[in-house]
């Protein structure tokens, strides 16, 4: 049964790695954005949902989309500035990638989640939303002064979310980067208002 289980894993292995070699950057990403799906009124009417969860239910496009992360900040963001120190996700979307992007980086992964939801002392910022307020947290020893960070996002829309997190990641003394986003909705206006920061922009996908 032992050497069975290894014959199939090994078959599925060098299946994995021929299928890797044929595909080149442009095709892993076509394959990637075919998963990608377009949920229509959700989470309420007149909105399209990308739902990205289907690249997840496929270990080969997973793989693809982790090394993509990497690509892009090992030859763009790590090019123009400083080694990275800390991946900083937003809550929740960016905890999925966000640690195995931190682990091919060595470097720390933090999570940002709204108030209340972790423990001990936190840095808060307070921001305005179309119909009220919302509050972002970060753990107070998480990350330190003078670290380079990243912030790891799913989708840009009007860049709400990411501006409230970079003022965050100035509370604690730490140097934003870049924002990097999976996919980012080009007529919202989400880049000028991050580049506005100052910081860089990265996206996978522009729709």
């Amino acid at each position: 049964m032992k050497e069975k289980a290894l014959i199939r894993w090994i078959c599925r292995y060098r299946t994995y790695c021929l299928f890797r070699a044929m595909c080149d950057r442009e095709s892993k990403l076509k394959a990637i954005e075919s998963a990608v799906g377009i949920i229509p009124d959700f989470p309420k009417k007149g909105v399209f949902f990308r739902d990205f969860f289907g690249v997840f239910r496929n270990p080969i496009l997973t793989q693809y989309l982790l090394d993509e992360l990497y690509y892009v900040v090992t030859s763009q963001i790590e090019r123009e500035s400083k080694k990275i120190d800390v991946i900083v996700g937003l809550e929740s979307r960016g905890f999925l990638l966000g640690p195995a992007l931190a682990l091919r980086l060595n470097c720390s992964f933090v999570p940002i989640r709204k108030a209340g939801k972790l423990p001990g002392p936190c840095f808060s910022h307070k921001y305005e939303l179309e119909y009220g307020t919302d509050t972002v947290e970060i753990q107070k020893d998480a990350v330190k002064p003078g670290n380079n960070v990243i912030l790891l996002d799913d989708v840009l829309v009007t860049g709400g979310s990411l501006d409230a997190c970079a003022k965050l990641i100035s509370l604690s003394g730490a140097k934003l980067l870049s924002c990097l986003v999976f996919m980012e909705l080009k007529d919202l206006g989400g880049r000028r208002r991050i580049e506005s920061l100052r910081v860089s922009l990265h996206s996978l996908f522009q729709v």
